[in-house]
């Protein structure tokens, strides 16, 4: 697994914030890419999700998360879908092959090595799903982990 920091350059994003399940990000990240296709704009990344919190330190009910995608043009958002632009900034990054389930099996690897190079983390956790589970194995699945970084 090859780990690195990366420059993360400026980006837009259509996003929906939740709290709760899971099991509720397939349909919520389908309804944000379903909304960026009626506006007809070019979905720029692959799609993401952003998680505030853990299953680990909060019950399901109390999850925290965001799920969306990057997009060109100009837009304003709509009921629950919002926009924001995300800043240039660097991360710790690496791509995980496998469920995306057990993804964040390697975080810890990622905050010790970003320590190791003298980086602080300095959010949540992003995953960025570059390929399509309905197309591939979930043993094929790639996801692209990144957390951000300052230098200390």
């Amino acid at each position: 697994m090859k780990i690195e920091i990366k420059n993360i350059p400026e980006y837009q994003v259509a996003f929906i914030l939740k709290k709760g399940s899971y099991q509720q990000i397939p349909d919520t990240l389908g309804k944000v890419v379903g909304w960026l296709m009626v506006k007809n704009v070019e979905i720029q990344m692959p799609v993401y999700g952003l998680y505030y919190n853990s299953p680990v330190d909060v019950s399901e009910e109390e999850l925290e998360w965001e799920v969306g995608a990057a997009f060109v043009g100009e837009l304003e958002g709509e009921a629950d879908i919002k926009i924001k632009t995300v800043p240039s900034h660097e991360a710790v990054r690496t791509v995980f092959k496998g469920p995306y389930g057990d993804a964040a099996s390697v975080y810890m690897d990622l905050i010790q090595y970003a320590a190791n190079e003298g980086y602080q983390i300095t959010g949540p956790v992003l995953e960025s799903y570059l390929n399509d589970p309905s197309e591939v194995s979930q043993s094929e699945a790639l996801t692209e982990i990144q957390f951000p970084v300052v230098k200390k």
